[in-house]
């Protein structure tokens, strides 16, 4: 039988208290078990610069290398697939006054080299690039890339 005729039946209501106390102790554990530490292995502060346009052009030495593994200097195809042939390529590619005095003539006067090389292209065909100017005297390398467009 239902005594309760004319009540209406109570509404249920959420106790906020122990809701509140669990997702304090779930902060708390969080707060516990998270590390604030960098991970950045050494603090640089890079330099800046604000360079103006080199008054002299470089005498520049362009080596070319494609997805096969051949090689271009100055834009003219050589034979040379190793290190020694290569750099005899390039002293002989070398601008007069720079093959004169390989090593010997002032820092500014020596010829930059230039590796423009596929991006298909073996890491081997590079370091043989590199190999062969350091056998030449070239202290100079760098590598030309083309940036992305988006």
């Amino acid at each position: 039988m239902n005594f309760r005729k004319g009540r209406a039946p109570a509404e249920p209501e959420i106790n906020l208290i122990p809701f509140i106390d669990v997702l304090l102790v779930v902060v708390i554990f969080l707060m516990v078990t998270t590390t604030y530490s960098k991970f950045t292995a050494l603090q640089v502060t890079l330099p800046t610069a604000d360079a103006e346009k080199a008054l002299r052009q470089p005498r520049e030495i362009n080596v070319a290398v494609d997805a096969q593994g051949r090689y271009a200097i100055n834009n003219v195809r050589i034979a040379a697939r190793n290190a020694a042939g290569l750099a005899d390529a390039l002293k002989q590619a070398m601008p007069p006054a720079a093959a004169a005095g390989a090593g010997t003539a002032a820092p500014e006067d020596d010829p930059v080299v230039i590796i423009n090389a596929d991006a298909m292209a073996a890491h081997q065909t590079v370091i043989n690039v590199l190999e062969a100017a350091r056998q030449a005297g070239l202290a100079k390398v760098t590598f030309a890339a083309q940036s992305s467009t988006r």
